[in-house]
């Protein structure tokens, strides 16, 4: 069963399961919820997905659930690797598996990097024309679709899942990184992850601020000092840390042996 913490951090929802079923099912019962009031409210659903273990978490029982309007889903990507969209670092490929095989989401409504302008054999070291071509097409498809006829300063996304490294980077936005200062870009390219693949392009940090809602997934020991670092170390300045929407909610979805570190109520 959940357990809710509120700590320092902005008041977050932080729930945290003994078993990664558990998990699932609540993230599961969080998205069908969002993705109800968004329909009702505005007619879609815009969710932002990550890679990593998250795809598998979210399509345990996500992709069993009756009732959803998936017609009305629209996808992005948090982040991705200028990769081919079916080499095994692309995180769409893993979502695919997770999730779209699974579920009639239109393809026409998952917005990818342009596979073309990211097959491998364009995409070489140092080919700055190709990697600004598939960073500025990321960009525009989220211009043409947010921004219709009218201009607005940053989309905002009804959802974004994210996922957390060891070293606190959320998205590919890494610690001490000049794109976390980025404040006018939408979609940013960096070619030096510290985490291969190096070449990836992801949305920045205020475009994850804007949105209604954020959720963090992580699970495992490994990311136990790392979570500890977040919520009780305030001034870290941990790319996770930055992540405080404006106008949103903010949640946190754990199982118990991430969360071992932090004070959770009894």
């Amino acid at each position: 069963m959940g357990l809710k913490l509120f700590s320092r951090m902005a008041h977050p929802t932080v729930k945290s399961f003994a078993i990664s079923n558990e998990l699932s099912v609540s993230l599961a019962d969080l998205v069908v919820e969002l993705s109800k009031e968004s329909i009702k409210s505005r007619d879609r659903f815009t969710i932002g997905l990550s890679g990593g273990s998250l795809p598998k978490l979210l399509g345990a029982d996500l992709k069993n659930r009756k009732g959803v309007e998936w017609d009305k889903w629209e996808v992005f990507f948090c982040d991705e690797r200028i990769v081919p969209l079916d080499h095994e670092d692309s995180n769409y490929l893993v979502c695919k598996k997770e999730l779209f095989d699974h579920v009639p989401i239109l393809p026409e409504k998952i917005h990818t990097i342009k596979p073309e302008l990211a097959s491998e054999n364009e995409v070489k070291e140092g080919d700055e024309e190709t990697i600004d071509a598939v960073t500025e097409n990321y960009e525009q498809q989220l211009i043409d679709f947010f921004a219709c006829a009218k201009s607005i300063k940053f989309p905002v996304f009804d959802l974004l899942l994210l996922g957390i490294g060891p070293d606190g980077h959320t998205c590919s936005l890494f610690p001490g990184h000049p794109l976390l200062d980025e404040n006018i870009l939408w979609v940013a390219y960096i070619g030096d992850s510290p985490k291969p693949p190096p070449r990836r392009v992801t949305l920045t940090l205020p475009v994850i601020n804007h949105a209604r809602n954020v959720a963090f997934v992580a699970t495992g020991s490994g990311k136990q000092d790392i979570l500890y670092q977040i919520f009780e170390v305030p001034d870290s300045n941990l790319p996770a840390q930055l992540v405080k929407p404006e106008n949103g909610k903010l949640y946190w979805f754990l199982d118990d042996a991430a969360s071992s570190k932090l004070t959770l109520p009894k």
